[in-house]
């Protein structure tokens, strides 16, 4: 009768943790030495948490070719916020003090990973680019909450 109720047990560990990974937005992101990310778009449901992994298959160091996830606000002028961005090496290449971010991972070099976990803004369309100096113009997309 005790190992019935072992096995029970056990089944509903085993099912609970299933249900939590389906509550999740998972997304990996990988990028390279090309400034490059593998994917210009992202669709993830609303109100369920999101985490993103970045991975830069690259060999480059972070001060010659680091890679960032900055998820934007909507309306933010991604031109004007990446030119602002290349002078705050100092933080992630974030200008301090914006209120124009949503979330950004720490800035990563060739072979390494990061990721950080959040809940998504409200339904809508929103940027995503790499605020390394210069790579928000090949390096970025639209993450979509739906």
């Amino acid at each position: 009768m005790k190992f019935k109720n072992i096995l029970f047990v056990l089944f509903l560990i085993f099912l609970s943790s299933c249900l939590n990974e389906n509550e999740v937005n998972n997304i990996i992101i990988s990028s390279d030495d090309y400034m490059r990310f593998d994917t210009r778009k992202i669709t993830v449901k609303s109100k369920k948490l999101v985490k993103i992994t970045l991975n830069h298959t690259g060999v480059l160091d972070a001060k010659v070719m680091g890679h960032n996830f900055v998820l934007l606000k909507k309306n933010v002028d991604v031109m004007d916020f990446a030119n602002r961005a290349a002078f705050a090496s100092e933080n992630e290449y974030i200008p301090i003090d914006s209120d124009e971010v949503i979330v950004y991972t720490e800035m990563i070099g060739g072979g390494q990973v990061t990721s950080i976990e959040f809940m998504p803004p409200e339904i809508g369309v929103y940027d995503f680019i790499c605020s390394f100096p210069g790579h928000y113009a090949m390096m970025r997309g639209k993450f979509i909450v739906e």
